[in-house]
Formats: C-alpha cells, structure tokens, sequence
C-alpha cells in the first residue's frame, strides 16, 4: 500500500506544455506574449524586468506558472468572457500537468531548471483586468511562484517535466 508521501511524490511520466509565455516590463505597463526566451539562474527571465535588471533575485517570485486549465475557470466564476493570459502577468502558461501538485518540487521547463516554491495570490490589479469579482475569482488559481535553479532556453511548446 502507498504511503502518503508516495502519493505526494508526483509521477515521472505526467508531462505539460508550455502553452505561453508571457514578459513585463515596468510595473504598470502592459506585459506581452514571446515565443522564446532564457531563464536565468537565480534572477528571472532575460525578456522579463528581472531579467533586464540582471541582478540576482532572491525572491521566490523569479517566474510565475499558471495553468491553463484553469483560465475558463475564472472566467467562469467572474462571470466575465474569456480571459486574455497576458492580462494575469504570469510568465508561463502551462497545460497538462497540475502545478499546484508540484509544490516544492523541481521540474524541468525547456533547457531550464525551477523549482515550484509555492501558490501565487492574485493582487488587487484583477479587478481592473478581469472586472469585479477578478481578484476573488483568481483565488487559489493564480497559479505557482518559482525560483530558476539552472538556466536555459524555453520556447511556446516545450516539455513540463518532473526532473
């Protein structure tokens, strides 16, 4: 009989997609779709503000995953239309693989190692980009926080993968 950790421990063989990637650059300004970026050991994206600003970030915000499985979701419970991904800010969409599962653990992006630190909250901007009912519509679907432990290539397309 499995144990609970044996059941915490996700599968080797469950693999998602990177479906999109998503940059920003200052704060209030629009973030915008790529198709291929690096991620940077220890500071972020290169395309990102992290990135750009190049500097070592030792928050555990270095990239941001949400799935998008659950962007109908929060449609659905913001009783809005279908929600533009870029509006979120993640940096990644993902499918296929359930990010929340995956707490603590690393997982292969691409070339790129990260590790999945923990839920990112939504922030009070989701009423503005969503409509009313936006920032509790994200809650607890606002996807993962991640910190890049090796850096490497990632494009639209690549493998998601336990490592």
């Amino acid at each position: 009989m499995k144990t609970l950790r044996d059941l915490m421990t996700p599968p080797a063989h469950v693999l998602g997609r990177v479906e999109v990637l998503i940059v920003r650059g200052a704060p209030r300004d629009r973030a915008r779709r790529i198709e291929h970026t690096m991620a940077l050991a220890g500071i972020g994206l290169a395309d990102d503000r992290l990135g750009q600003r190049g500097e070592a970030e030792l928050s555990t915000r270095q990239v941001t995953l949400i799935q998008a499985e659950h962007l109908p979701l929060i449609a659905t419970f913001a009783r809005s239309g279908a929600i533009d991904p870029v509006d979120l800010r993640r940096n990644m969409v993902v499918s296929g693989i359930n990010l929340l599962s995956l707490k603590k653990v690393q997982v292969r992006v691409g070339a790129a190692l990260i590790e999945l630190v923990g839920p990112c909250a939504p922030c009070s901007r989701m009423e503005e980009v969503i409509g009313p009912g936006g920032y509790a519509a994200m809650r607890g679907h606002g996807g993962m926080t991640a910190r890049i432990l090796e850096g490497g290539a990632i494009r639209v397309g690549d493998t998601v993968s336990v490592a």
